[in-house]
């Protein structure tokens, strides 16, 4: 007889939140701090979304694909969650970059990338000054249609070199390309840019730990192997709203459901096109999906060591930057995301994690023997690209594995694979869905100014927001019809 997951659950919540990805563990944890009754629902054995790890066989733990994330984390961690968790976030400073074109080691602030621009690419100092302060600037609202490209050839005409220096590390973040608009940079970068790139010490095993039970303290349900098939609807003057859900085929009522899904997802198909305006769904299908990656794991044996190459290797064979080679199944561009001991305290273990982007097609239309043979292939020029630093490592592996867009589908239930949400326009459609639909929200990666953790961590609390004001107004409503 199958395990009854949803056992003792009661039949309302005043919010049902789908998936448990930052954006939708943060939401959880606000609304139930707001006194609101709170469900958190995962279909996956594993909370945190992107933001999980793993474990295999020899004592390795895994985090899932880079984790680096601006200052800002820390007053949002410290606001949204406790001290403790903010107390763990430290700055990642051995960034280095290696390709044809340079090979630089960096802080990855804006002081140390300054003094770069000028005394290493010979720009000038007014011409990064201006750079800097134009990308500051920057707002979502003011629908400048400048691409990157365009404002990397106007800043920095003929710089293959300046354009990989800026361009890379935030493609291998938020998936974005020199023909998306400038901002989708500008934002980003600067925000990096502020202090530094940080990471959770101790890996996401910790923090989501700590993390869930910070939830439950606060009185969120949390239940795991859940998988929400439908938003449940009733009407009323005409306009569909939210009553509930379906959940491993149970139906569980609600008031508010705040999904962390793909926003296409949300609404194409849990909550079901038939229950928006035809230009709603038009403008949903139209939101484009963005770049998904790979990983490579690599476990180095127990009590073998490799000797501290940078936190973060930003490497490539390729002569320059581009957008589409970065994506193709071929790349030769790969960033090492080091473990070392003191990543995880009180462990004496290694491990590397070697991410490359790519695209869901690349791997979705393979057949199974050429998916396992082209698995294979990513597994052992990862390990051949990092001889080149640590000549002796192949013989210290006791673990290699891989990870494609697919298994990101599997495990996460992104559409199309993606591991960076949604383009810009996702962020319209995730904002305008309370309207379509009154109780139905959404927080997420959608649209590069909220990818990430922090992006993520922070629309949770927005919407959140947005929610715990809806939930009192009805309240309201009904008092007063029962007076």
């Amino acid at each position: 007889m199958a395990y009854d997951w949803l056992k003792g659950i009661s039949d309302h919540y005043d919010v049902v939140v789908i998936g448990s990805g930052l954006a939708g563990m943060t939401g959880a944890n606000t609304l139930a701090k707001c006194g609101h009754k709170v469900l958190l629902l995962e279909h996956h054995y594993q909370l945190g979304g992107l933001a999980t790890w793993f474990t295999r066989k020899g004592g390795h733990i895994f985090d899932i694909s880079l984790h680096g994330f601006p200052i800002g984390m820390i007053k949002s961690v410290r606001k949204y969650w406790s001290q403790d968790i903010a107390d763990s976030i430290v700055q990642l400073k051995g960034i280095r970059f290696i390709n044809p074109q340079f090979q630089i080691d960096t802080t990855f602030d804006r002081e140390d990338f300054t003094r770069l621009l000028i005394e290493h690419f010979k720009v000038p100092a007014e011409t990064v000054e201006c750079f800097f302060t134009d990308l500051r600037a920057m707002n979502f609202y003011d629908n400048n249609p400048e691409t990157t490209g365009q404002m990397f050839a106007r800043y920095f005409p003929g710089r293959d070199d300046v354009t990989r220096f800026l361009m890379e590390p935030i493609a291998y973040a938020n998936g974005s390309t020199l023909d998306d608009p400038a901002i989708t940079f500008g934002i980003v970068f600067s925000n990096f840019m502020s202090k530094g790139v940080y990471t959770f010490r101790g890996g996401s095993d910790v923090l989501i730990r700590k993390m869930t039970v910070e939830l439950k303290k606060n009185g969120v349900e949390v239940r795991k192997h859940v998988l929400v098939e439908k938003i449940l609807t009733g009407e009323n003057n005409g306009k569909k709203h939210v009553t509930g859900v379906v959940a491993n085929g149970r139906t569980i009522h609600c008031d508010t459901v705040l999904s962390n899904s793909n926003i296409k997802n949300t609404v194409l198909r849990i909550a079901g096109e038939e229950n928006f305006t035809p230009e709603f769904v038009a403008e949903t299908k139209a939101v484009r999906t963005n770049t998904s990656s790979c990983q490579v794991y690599l476990g180095i044996k127990k009590g073998e060591s490799i000797p501290h190459i940078g936190d973060l290797v930003f490497t490539s064979e390729a002569p320059k930057f581009s957008s589409t080679d970065l994506v193709d199944l071929h790349t030769t561009s790969r960033t090492f995301s080091v473990y070392y001991p003191d990543t995880r305290p009180g462990s004496d273990r290694y491990t590397v994690v070697c991410s490359l982007n790519s695209t869901y097609d690349a791997w979705n239309n393979l057949t199974e023997e050429a998916y396992a043979a082209q698995k294979a292939r990513l597994i052992e020029e990862s390990i051949t690209a990092l001889e080149k630093y640590i000549p002796d490592v192949r013989n210290k592996l006791d673990w290699t594995e891989a990870a494609t867009p697919c298994t990101i589908e599997h495990y996460t239930r992104h559409w199309a694979g993606t591991s960076f949400g949604t383009k810009f326009e996702g962020l319209k459609v995730s904002m305008d869905l309370p309207a379509q639909m009154p109780g139905l929200y959404h927080a997420g990666s959608v649209g590069i100014i909220m990818s990430g953790w922090l992006g993520t961590i922070n629309y949770g609390v927005i919407v959140s927001n947005q929610m715990d004001k809806f939930l009192a107004q009805k309240k309201r409503t009904a008092e007063a019809l029962s007076a």
